[in-house]
Protein backbone atom coordinates (compact mmCIF):
# COMPACT_ATOMS: atom_id res chain seq x y z
CA UNK A 1 0.00 0.00 0.00
CA UNK A 2 1.51 3.44 -0.88
CA UNK A 3 2.26 5.50 2.19
CA UNK A 4 1.84 9.59 2.19
CA UNK A 5 2.56 11.51 5.15
CA UNK A 6 1.17 15.66 4.32
CA UNK A 7 3.08 17.43 6.57
CA UNK A 8 0.80 20.27 8.18
CA UNK A 9 -2.58 19.07 6.73
CA UNK A 10 -5.01 22.02 6.61
CA UNK A 11 -7.70 22.45 4.82
CA UNK A 12 -5.94 22.10 1.37
CA UNK A 13 -4.09 18.79 3.07
CA UNK A 14 -6.83 17.33 4.16
CA UNK A 15 -8.69 18.12 0.67
CA UNK A 16 -5.44 16.20 -0.49
CA UNK A 17 -5.92 13.29 1.55
CA UNK A 18 -9.43 12.50 1.16
CA UNK A 19 -8.79 12.04 -2.49
CA UNK A 20 -5.59 10.02 -2.05
CA UNK A 21 -7.79 7.83 0.20
CA UNK A 22 -10.28 6.85 -2.16
CA UNK A 23 -7.43 5.64 -4.21
CA UNK A 24 -6.50 3.10 -1.49
CA UNK A 25 -3.32 5.28 -0.01
CA UNK A 26 -2.50 5.07 3.16
CA UNK A 27 -2.28 8.84 4.75
CA UNK A 28 -1.10 10.34 7.80
CA UNK A 29 -1.96 13.92 8.42
CA UNK A 30 0.69 15.65 10.25
CA UNK A 31 -0.70 18.47 12.61
CA UNK A 32 -0.47 20.27 16.10
CA UNK A 33 -4.05 19.34 16.57
CA UNK A 34 -5.21 15.94 14.45
CA UNK A 35 -8.38 15.63 16.11
CA UNK A 36 -10.46 17.29 13.30
CA UNK A 37 -9.42 15.04 10.78
CA UNK A 38 -12.06 13.16 8.70
CA UNK A 39 -11.88 9.35 8.58
CA UNK A 40 -9.49 7.61 6.28
CA UNK A 41 -6.46 10.14 7.29
CA UNK A 42 -4.51 8.73 10.16
CA UNK A 43 -3.87 11.21 12.88
CA UNK A 44 -0.09 12.47 13.73
CA UNK A 45 0.27 15.33 16.43
CA UNK A 46 3.19 17.31 15.92
CA UNK A 47 4.60 21.00 15.72
CA UNK A 48 6.66 21.27 12.66
CA UNK A 49 8.30 24.15 14.61
CA UNK A 50 9.76 21.73 17.39
CA UNK A 51 13.09 20.21 17.25
CA UNK A 52 12.00 17.14 18.73
CA UNK A 53 11.13 13.95 16.50
CA UNK A 54 7.67 12.66 17.03
CA UNK A 55 7.85 8.99 18.26
CA UNK A 56 4.65 7.83 16.56
CA UNK A 57 6.44 9.17 12.76
CA UNK A 58 5.79 6.58 10.47
CA UNK A 59 8.81 4.17 9.66
CA UNK A 60 8.00 4.02 6.09
CA UNK A 61 6.80 6.71 4.48
CA UNK A 62 6.41 6.22 0.56
CA UNK A 63 5.52 10.29 -0.59
CA UNK A 64 5.84 13.34 1.96
CA UNK A 65 3.76 16.59 0.57
CA UNK A 66 4.63 19.69 2.77
CA UNK A 67 1.72 21.97 3.01
CA UNK A 68 2.19 23.69 6.29
CA UNK A 69 0.31 27.52 6.90
CA UNK A 70 2.29 29.82 8.63
CA UNK A 71 -1.27 32.06 9.25
CA UNK A 72 0.57 35.12 9.69
CA UNK A 73 3.41 37.32 7.44
CA UNK A 74 6.11 36.58 9.75
CA UNK A 75 10.02 36.27 8.35
CA UNK A 76 11.21 34.99 11.56
CA UNK A 77 8.23 32.25 11.59
CA UNK A 78 8.78 31.41 8.02
CA UNK A 79 12.08 30.87 8.26
CA UNK A 80 11.43 28.20 10.90
CA UNK A 81 8.04 26.49 9.47
CA UNK A 82 9.24 26.11 5.88
CA UNK A 83 12.61 26.35 5.44
CA UNK A 84 14.08 24.41 9.07
CA UNK A 85 10.60 22.51 9.54
CA UNK A 86 11.27 21.13 6.20
CA UNK A 87 14.65 20.36 6.83
CA UNK A 88 14.37 18.65 10.08
CA UNK A 89 11.41 16.59 8.58
CA UNK A 90 13.14 15.17 5.80
CA UNK A 91 16.03 14.44 7.94
CA UNK A 92 14.06 12.21 10.04
CA UNK A 93 12.23 10.07 7.69
CA UNK A 94 15.88 10.18 6.26
CA UNK A 95 16.43 7.51 9.43
CA UNK A 96 14.04 5.45 7.47
CA UNK A 97 14.88 1.79 6.37
CA UNK A 98 12.69 2.42 3.32
CA UNK A 99 13.58 6.01 1.39
CA UNK A 100 11.29 8.42 0.32
CA UNK A 101 10.53 7.87 -3.18
CA UNK A 102 8.90 11.58 -4.25
CA UNK A 103 8.55 15.18 -1.98
CA UNK A 104 6.12 17.34 -3.02
CA UNK A 105 6.63 21.08 -1.28
CA UNK A 106 3.72 23.75 -1.16
CA UNK A 107 4.91 26.76 -2.35
CA UNK A 108 3.49 30.35 -3.64
CA UNK A 109 3.24 32.70 -6.71
CA UNK A 110 4.29 35.37 -4.07
CA UNK A 111 8.33 34.63 -4.70
CA UNK A 112 7.35 36.64 -8.04
CA UNK A 113 7.53 40.29 -8.59
CA UNK A 114 6.32 40.96 -11.45
CA UNK A 115 4.68 44.02 -11.14
CA UNK A 116 3.41 45.12 -14.61
CA UNK A 117 1.04 42.18 -15.88
CA UNK A 118 3.50 40.32 -17.34
CA UNK A 119 2.79 36.60 -17.80
CA UNK A 120 5.00 34.26 -15.60
CA UNK A 121 5.88 30.85 -16.22
CA UNK A 122 8.18 28.05 -14.06
CA UNK A 123 11.17 29.88 -15.84
CA UNK A 124 10.83 33.58 -14.95
CA UNK A 125 12.85 35.18 -12.11
CA UNK A 126 11.24 34.50 -8.65
CA UNK A 127 13.15 37.87 -7.21
CA UNK A 128 10.04 39.03 -4.56
CA UNK A 129 12.20 41.07 -1.98
CA UNK A 130 10.32 40.80 0.78
CA UNK A 131 12.12 38.81 4.18
CA UNK A 132 8.35 36.05 3.92
CA UNK A 133 9.16 35.29 0.03
CA UNK A 134 12.28 35.01 0.64
CA UNK A 135 11.77 32.50 2.98
CA UNK A 136 9.84 30.50 0.60
CA UNK A 137 12.54 30.32 -2.14
CA UNK A 138 14.85 28.91 0.40
CA UNK A 139 12.50 26.22 1.33
CA UNK A 140 11.95 25.33 -2.29
CA UNK A 141 15.48 25.12 -1.94
CA UNK A 142 15.59 22.66 0.70
CA UNK A 143 13.53 20.62 -1.34
CA UNK A 144 14.64 20.46 -4.77
CA UNK A 145 18.37 19.79 -2.76
CA UNK A 146 17.17 17.20 -0.12
CA UNK A 147 18.55 14.09 -2.49
CA UNK A 148 14.63 12.99 -2.80
CA UNK A 149 13.16 13.15 -6.13
CA UNK A 150 11.32 16.34 -5.99
CA UNK A 151 8.86 19.17 -7.17
CA UNK A 152 7.69 22.52 -6.33
CA UNK A 153 4.16 23.56 -6.91
CA UNK A 154 3.76 27.28 -6.49
CA UNK A 155 0.02 27.83 -6.07
CA UNK A 156 -1.89 31.07 -6.53
CA UNK A 157 -4.34 32.25 -3.69
CA UNK A 158 -6.34 29.71 -3.18
CA UNK A 159 -10.60 30.02 -2.59
CA UNK A 160 -13.30 27.88 -2.00
CA UNK A 161 -15.34 26.48 0.85
CA UNK A 162 -14.39 28.42 4.05
CA UNK A 163 -12.28 30.64 2.01
CA UNK A 164 -14.51 33.41 1.33
CA UNK A 165 -12.33 36.84 1.98
CA UNK A 166 -12.38 38.42 -0.90
CA UNK A 167 -16.15 37.94 -1.15
CA UNK A 168 -16.85 39.23 2.68
CA UNK A 169 -14.33 42.13 1.74
CA UNK A 170 -16.92 43.13 -1.69
CA UNK A 171 -19.77 42.66 0.87
CA UNK A 172 -18.18 45.00 3.27
CA UNK A 173 -17.44 47.77 0.84
CA UNK A 174 -14.35 47.99 -0.98
CA UNK A 175 -12.51 50.14 -3.37
CA UNK A 176 -9.91 48.29 -6.53
CA UNK A 177 -9.22 51.02 -8.82
CA UNK A 178 -9.49 49.75 -12.45
CA UNK A 179 -6.26 51.55 -13.91
CA UNK A 180 -3.60 50.39 -13.71
CA UNK A 181 -4.72 47.11 -14.27
CA UNK A 182 -3.81 44.85 -11.11
CA UNK A 183 -3.71 41.20 -12.92
CA UNK A 184 -4.19 38.21 -10.01
CA UNK A 185 -3.94 35.10 -9.85
CA UNK A 186 -6.30 32.51 -8.35
CA UNK A 187 -6.78 28.75 -7.71
CA UNK A 188 -10.24 26.96 -6.55
CA UNK A 189 -9.20 24.80 -3.28
CA UNK A 190 -10.42 21.66 -5.00
CA UNK A 191 -8.02 22.19 -8.17
CA UNK A 192 -5.88 22.76 -6.11
CA UNK A 193 -5.72 19.23 -4.05
CA UNK A 194 -6.59 17.73 -7.66
CA UNK A 195 -3.17 19.31 -9.09
CA UNK A 196 -1.11 17.65 -5.78
CA UNK A 197 -2.94 14.70 -6.67
CA UNK A 198 -2.18 14.21 -10.07
CA UNK A 199 1.23 14.93 -9.40
CA UNK A 200 1.72 12.35 -6.74
CA UNK A 201 -0.18 9.90 -9.07
CA UNK A 202 2.74 10.33 -11.68
CA UNK A 203 5.02 10.38 -9.56
CA UNK A 204 4.03 7.07 -8.72
CA UNK A 205 4.07 5.94 -11.71
CA UNK A 206 8.00 6.89 -11.96
CA UNK A 207 6.86 9.69 -14.65
CA UNK A 208 9.73 12.14 -14.80
CA UNK A 209 8.11 15.30 -13.27
CA UNK A 210 9.24 18.88 -13.72
CA UNK A 211 11.51 20.96 -10.92
CA UNK A 212 8.62 23.59 -10.39
CA UNK A 213 4.37 23.88 -11.53
CA UNK A 214 2.27 26.77 -11.01
CA UNK A 215 -0.83 25.70 -9.65
CA UNK A 216 -3.07 28.53 -11.05
CA UNK A 217 -6.60 28.88 -13.05
CA UNK A 218 -6.82 29.45 -16.69
CA UNK A 219 -7.79 33.23 -16.05
CA UNK A 220 -5.85 35.34 -14.70
CA UNK A 221 -7.83 38.62 -14.49
CA UNK A 222 -7.69 42.45 -12.90
CA UNK A 223 -8.63 42.18 -9.76
CA UNK A 224 -11.31 45.41 -10.21
CA UNK A 225 -12.35 43.00 -12.89
CA UNK A 226 -13.17 40.17 -10.32
CA UNK A 227 -14.60 42.58 -7.87
CA UNK A 228 -17.29 44.10 -9.92
CA UNK A 229 -18.51 41.12 -11.21
CA UNK A 230 -18.69 39.84 -7.22
CA UNK A 231 -20.07 42.84 -6.43
CA UNK A 232 -22.87 42.30 -9.48
CA UNK A 233 -23.19 38.87 -7.89
CA UNK A 234 -24.13 39.96 -4.51
CA UNK A 235 -26.29 42.84 -5.39
CA UNK A 236 -24.12 45.47 -4.42
CA UNK A 237 -20.92 47.63 -6.10
CA UNK A 238 -17.55 49.09 -6.13
CA UNK A 239 -17.39 51.98 -3.58
CA UNK A 240 -14.75 54.79 -4.96
CA UNK A 241 -15.14 56.58 -1.48
CA UNK A 242 -13.87 53.09 0.13
CA UNK A 243 -10.78 51.84 1.30
CA UNK A 244 -9.01 50.79 -1.52
CA UNK A 245 -8.16 46.70 -1.98
CA UNK A 246 -4.42 45.96 -0.58
CA UNK A 247 -3.00 44.09 -2.59
CA UNK A 248 0.93 44.33 -4.44
CA UNK A 249 1.97 43.40 -7.55
CA UNK A 250 0.31 42.33 -10.91
CA UNK A 251 1.29 39.76 -13.12
CA UNK A 252 -0.42 36.46 -15.24
CA UNK A 253 0.45 33.23 -14.12
CA UNK A 254 0.35 30.71 -16.51
CA UNK A 255 -0.91 26.87 -16.26
CA UNK A 256 0.41 25.52 -19.55
CA UNK A 257 3.16 22.88 -18.07
CA UNK A 258 0.84 21.75 -15.44
CA UNK A 259 -1.73 21.06 -18.05
CA UNK A 260 0.80 19.50 -20.01
CA UNK A 261 0.94 16.92 -17.84
CA UNK A 262 -2.75 16.36 -18.13
CA UNK A 263 -4.06 18.40 -15.20
CA UNK A 264 -6.78 21.09 -16.03
CA UNK A 265 -8.91 22.75 -13.64
CA UNK A 266 -12.64 22.12 -13.03
CA UNK A 267 -12.63 25.85 -12.61
CA UNK A 268 -10.98 27.49 -15.05
CA UNK A 269 -11.70 30.97 -14.17
CA UNK A 270 -13.14 33.37 -11.42
CA UNK A 271 -16.85 33.14 -12.49
CA UNK A 272 -17.12 29.35 -12.48
CA UNK A 273 -15.15 28.92 -9.20
CA UNK A 274 -16.82 31.68 -7.40
CA UNK A 275 -20.17 31.28 -8.77
CA UNK A 276 -20.15 27.77 -7.63
CA UNK A 277 -19.35 28.99 -3.90
CA UNK A 278 -21.68 31.55 -4.16
CA UNK A 279 -24.23 29.02 -4.99
CA UNK A 280 -23.14 27.35 -1.51
CA UNK A 281 -23.19 29.57 0.60
CA UNK A 282 -25.80 32.29 -0.11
Amino acid sequence: MKQVLIAGCGDLGTALGQRLAQRGWLVTGLRRDPSGLPEGIQPLTADLLQEHKPEDLPSRVDYLVYCPAAGKRDAQLYQQLYVEGLQRLVGWLGENARPLRFLLQVSSTGVYAQQDGEWVTENSPALADSDTAKALIRAEDVALRSGVPASVVRLAGIYGPGRNRLIEQVKAGVWVPPEPEQFSNRIHRDDAAALLEHLLVLADEDELLAPCYLGVDDEPAALHEVCSWLAEQLGTRLDPQAKPLGRTGSKRCSNALARESGWEPVYSGYREGYSALLRSTL
